[in-house]
């Protein structure tokens, strides 16, 4: 059995306030794009849980999110076999993309299926939060708001039909170190209405100047790099370029091919992780 694990990206973040559980209350708008890992399943006789992953950097114990997920349901559903899910990682890690939470997303779907436990996506969402804030968006993985502290999910029309470049630059950024430095009064906030008006009405042109990301000061200003891969996006005619989530990987938006594939030209020789890759 085999499930696809799609990178998210954000057409919006806003971060309206800290909450009193510590988290913060965002605003987002996400979509998913044609790039994925892939989770393959097998069941197992003996109880136990196995996760394996082409990256031999990544933890594969409790600290990975797929181990949780398949932990979780276990002891949800007490399921008494066991489950071996090897993980093939093709998305970026640590970068802003969604890596571990739709990893975690594609595993809750996919034992799910294996052990016919017949849980709607609206419970795995739920079962998910308790993993990571993003993963209940990822259990979707269509364009959609994402309120709360990612609990609230309200899907939208698909974005419209576009090129994306991912450029994610040499280094990794942690999302709770950026959330620690938000200083909510300060920052800029974003017009999510309107991103989601333009979605509804399927007006890229609109949708184009309603994009925006809150936290891409806070992670900028440690890393000047995202405006220069923002600025040569642009130069190379882009018609759009945003950070995604807390960075660091910048997205363009292109219609023309052509086009795409002159940002995607122009940035390989800047950074060495460049992907083209088509909206979901």
């Amino acid at each position: 059995m085999i499930e696809k694990a799609p990178a998210k990206i954000n057409l919006g973040l806003d971060v309206l306030y800290k909450r009193p559980d510590g988290y913060h209350e965002l605003e987002m708008v996400m979509s998913s794009v044609d790039l994925a890992d892939h989770l393959f399943f097998e069941e197992l006789s003996e109880d136990r849980i196995i996760v394996e992953t082409n990256k031999a950097f990544l933890p594969v114990d409790q600290r990975n999110n797929v181990y949780q997920a398949a932990l979780l349901l276990k002891k949800k559903y007490q399921i008494k076999k066991g489950v071996k899910i090897v993980v093939k990682k093709n998305i970026p890690v640590a970068a802003g993309l969604g890596g571990g939470s739709t990893d975690c997303a594609a595993a809750l779907r996919g034992i799910n299926r294996l052990w016919e436990l017949g849980c709607s996506l609206e419970e795995l969402a739920e079962i998910g939060l308790e993993v990571g804030t993003d993963v209940p968006y990822c259990v979707y993985g269509q364009t959609a708001y994402v309120g709360g502290k990612g609990e609230i999910v309200q899907l939208l029309p698909a974005m419209p039909s576009c090129w994306i470049i991912l450029v994610k630059p040499k280094m990794s950024v942690s999302t709770r170190t950026v959330f620690r430095e938000i200083d909510t009064q300060k920052i800029q906030h974003q017009d999510i209405t309107g991103l989601t008006d333009a979605l509804r009405q399927q007006d890229y042109q609109k949708m184009l100047t309603k994009m925006g990301n809150s936290l891409e000061d806070v992670t900028g200003k440690r890393h000047p790099v995202i405006y220069q891969i923002k600025e040569r996006m642009i130069k190379y005619g882009a018609d759009a370029a945003l950070m995604s989530g807390s960075g660091p990987t910048v997205f363009a938006l292109c219609q023309h091919y052509s086009r795409a594939q002159r940002v995607y030209n122009g940035l390989k020789g800047f950074c060495e992780e460049v992907y083209l890759v088509r909206t979901l």
